[in-house]
């Protein structure tokens, strides 16, 4: 029961995640062509080009959230495919759970440090310094990053214990 609850948030965050990253890419796309096709009429709009940085920004964390999810995030394990390679599934997992725990607490940490600059950014950051934003909501990208990513290493966790929803070698779950 609680697995099948942890699969489908999971599964409602995905697909939040994967919507928010293509609306994200087109609105770049939408962004950079019209203002290639302005600069032919000597106009351009000054905010898209601070924009797609910023898009660029948000892409990069949802990204890695759907990498997460789909357990091809970067990674350096060598442990890992040793076990995958003598067909030690047990093994594989245990390594899989302690890499995604250790990568929990650094996001946490990282979460959480990230918390303390935007609180530093609304005490002495600019106003204005987008479209009328204030740097502090700007510098929230971090956070909201950093957690949405922690959020998938967790529920990779909790799944990784059911015998349901097992991930599959090659990423994703069966």
């Amino acid at each position: 029961m609680l697995f099948k609850i942890v699969h489908k948030i999971d599964s409602l965050a995905e697909k939040g995640i994967t919507a928010l990253l293509v609306l994200s890419v087109f609105a770049m796309l939408g962004m950079s062509v019209s203002n290639i096709v302005l600069r032919w009429f000597d106009s351009h709009v000054l905010w898209f080009e601070p924009a797609v940085r910023y898009l660029v920004f948000i892409c990069a964390f949802l990204g890695g959230a759907i990498a997460t999810g789909k357990r091809t995030h970067i990674g350096i394990d060598l442990i890992g495919k040793y076990f995958e390679a003598k067909e030690m599934w047990e093994a594989h997992r245990w390594i899989g759970r302690i890499i995604d725990f250790a990568s929990i607490i650094v996001l946490l940490y990282l979460t959480s440090a990230c918390v303390d600059f935007v609180a530093e950014e609304a005490k002495y950051g600019r106003d204005n310094v987008f479209i009328g934003l204030h740097a502090k909501h700007l510098a929230a990208i971090i956070p909201f990053g950093f957690g949405i990513i922690c959020f998938r290493f967790i529920t990779n966790i909790i799944l990784s214990f059911s015998k349901e929803f097992r991930f599959n070698v090659n990423g994703g779950h069966e």
